[in-house]
């Protein structure tokens, strides 16, 4: 799967762990499911799965990872992957936007990337084979990518990956049924509200940084609409007016408060740390409508590019990082009827 800085992959033992501790459980959703790495391994642990996000890109890894099956896309899958491989370079708007006027990719990659998706867009393939399709590539271009795994910036030098060539491979898409949203997660909510659920697992953004700003060119690379850029790493125009709640300091409290009084779960796990906007006492108190809540505390590594000093625009280290690891907290809240 992607790099991803929110990625819960170092601590998906202890959330399937949680998930296992309120014993008989059959449904789960995901609501901020991003990479879908936390749904994708609750899917093989033989859950029934939803997962939910709005980014376009993120929809699709679900779409890839949760709602596809295996027994019904594999062979049409593998047979495109080993066509769309052959195709020959094409540079076009990926290349010009992402290896020349910025360095996120080596022009090389950057040119079969572009040939690949316009293959794919013309191909009018049903959404969960598109979506596996386009897992495929993008997780091909982040093998090769120059960044320390977010994409508000570029490596000065090319990393030594960003040379190796493109390479297209079956995603590890598991069998049986799931459901991928991509609504709103306050829209997500309510509709799950209708829904006989077991579990939500929730992973809010805990910082002003936008998923969308920092995954921008997942987001065009999926969508494939060509939009206007701005700035060195150019990002969507659309990045300059997004907003979300969940990215205010002001607002996070009331977001994450309205979605939680919104579900009916039986269970709820919150995934958040000590260095969000919300202390580990602003959690307990947003999650005391599930009665009695557990706190799991985990001691953990701080995402690689808080661990490699501070940098002027100019490129040069003006200071030190004060820590290298912060602490992981998983919330788990039943409902008082539970």
């Amino acid at each position: 799967m992607i790099k991803y800085i929110g990625s819960k992959r170092l601590l998906l033992g202890q959330i399937l762990e949680s998930v296992q501790s309120f014993g008989h459980v059959r449904r789960v959703a995901d609501l901020f499911s991003g990479t879908a790495r936390v749904a994708h391994a609750m899917k093989r642990a033989g859950y029934e799965v939803i997962a939910n996000d709005h980014n376009a890109y993120a929809h699709t890894l679900g779409q890839c990872y949760v709602q596809a099956d295996r027994k019904r896309i594999y062979s049409d899958a593998k047979r495109l992957i080993a066509e769309l491989s052959k195709l020959p370079a094409r540079p076009g708007y990926f290349t010009e936007t992402f290896c020349e006027k910025s360095r996120f990719f080596h022009p090389k990659n950057g040119a079969r990337i572009d040939a690949i998706r316009e293959a794919l867009e013309t191909k009018g393939l049903e959404p969960e084979l598109f979506a596996v399709l386009l897992v495929s590539l993008m997780e091909a271009a982040d093998r090769v990518d120059s960044t320390t795994g977010v994409q508000m910036a570029y490596l000065k030098q090319w990393a030594k990956r960003a040379h190796n060539e493109l390479e297209l491979r079956m995603p590890d898409v598991l069998p049986g049924d799931g459901e991928a949203w991509g609504l709103d997660v306050l829209e997500a909510a309510k509709k799950l509200a209708e829904r006989d659920i077991d579990v939500v697992y929730l992973d809010p953004p805990y910082n002003q940084h936008s998923y969308l700003g920092n995954y921008h060119v997942w987001e065009s690379l999926v969508r494939w609409d060509k939009p206007e850029v701005y700035g060195k790493a150019c990002k969507r125009v659309d990045c300059r007016s997004y907003k979300n709640r969940f990215n205010s300091k002001r607002k996070l409290s009331d977001a994450l408060t309205e979605v939680v009084s919104t579900l009916r779960a039986r269970h709820l796990i919150v995934s958040f740390n000590n260095e969000g906007y919300l202390s580990r006492d602003d959690m307990l108190t947003i999650l005391g409508a599930y009665g009695h809540v557990r706190v799991v505390e985990l001691d953990f590594k701080r995402y690689v590019g808080a661990q490699i000093g501070i940098y002027s625009p100019k490129g040069q280290k003006v200071g030190r990082v004060s820590h290298l690891r912060n602490v992981e907290y998983l919330f788990l809240g039943s409902q008082k009827h539970a």
